[in-house]
């Protein structure tokens, strides 16, 4: 079964770190209309350098002989599928822009961007993730792990009985031809090297389809349900997500639920 759910900002366990990741899309878009080079009135800036090689990927659609073979066709993305796994997309508008893999009690949200066609924007997008949160009274690491450089955010969170809290996340980013492809890893994998490993295998193994139609740098590929995919209403199996793992379920089971950044 497959669901899906509108962004909203009345959903009543958004927590902080949906916040950031909204002042980072909304940073985005407003870089792609002004200057996608990103803005220099701030002082140092990181120098845009061309993508780096992938020989573990992320991979570009002309790279892979047979996307379809053992990965879920998401149309602007080929997501690996695993036993075990649940897959949950998100809605901006009428758009599918995000995919989100759980594991037990981990996750990795997957999203992927046009970008400049000489130019790799991760660390230029990793200034920005790190300035929103800190922003909101988070700590950022910056810190080179198994998928390249990456942020490892503590964002400050409210807890279900109204309490302060805090939520480990972590960024990581791979630029590829022409696109630029996001994970946020949370729950145990943030945390827990041996519960990401999985995770970040996923994002390694997935084949981004970026397309040949113009797009301006930072718009999100949108994606598409599978063919075969069934719709879950909003609401469905909530009792079930609150027995036990949040994150129960296997790969009969592709829904939409809570997004990435509402993981405790």
């Amino acid at each position: 079964m497959f669901g899906r759910r509108k962004k909203s900002g009345s959903a009543q366990d958004a927590d902080a770190a949906g916040e950031a990741e909204q002042v980072v899309d909304e940073r985005d878009s407003g870089t792609a209309e002004a200057d996608p080079a990103g803005s220099a009135d701030e002082g140092s800036q990181r120098l845009n350098l061309p993508p780096a090689p992938r020989p573990d990927g992320p991979w570009d659609i002309t790279e892979v002989g047979s996307p379809g073979e053992g990965r879920v066709d998401l149309g602007g993305l080929f997501v690996p599928g695993v036993e075990g796994m649940e897959l949950r997309v998100e809605v901006a508008g009428d758009a599918i822009v995000a995919a989100t893999v759980v594991l037990q009690d981990s996750a990795v949200q997957l999203q992927a961007f046009a970008a400049p066609k000489h130019e790799g924007i991760w660390g230029e997008v990793r200034e920005e993730i790190a300035s929103g949160i800190t922003q909101q009274g988070g700590i950022i690491d910056e810190v080179e792990g198994p998928l390249g450089w990456e942020l490892r955010a503590q964002v400050p969170v409210q807890l279900p009985d109204g309490t302060g809290g805090v939520q480990l996340v972590r960024f990581v980013g791979v630029d590829g031809p022409r696109w630029f492809l996001r994970g946020v890893i949370s729950g145990q994998g943030a945390v827990q090297p041996q519960a990401a490993g999985l995770l970040e295998q996923i994002f390694r193994d997935t084949v981004v389809v970026r397309g040949d139609g113009p797009m301006a740098p930072r718009d999100p590929i949108v994606l598409k349900l599978p063919e075969d995919a069934q719709m879950v209403p909003e609401g469905v199996q909530q009792d079930e997500q609150e027995e036990g793992s949040r994150f129960s379920g296997g790969m009969t089971r592709l829904q939409r639920g809570p997004e990435i950044t509402e993981i405790r």
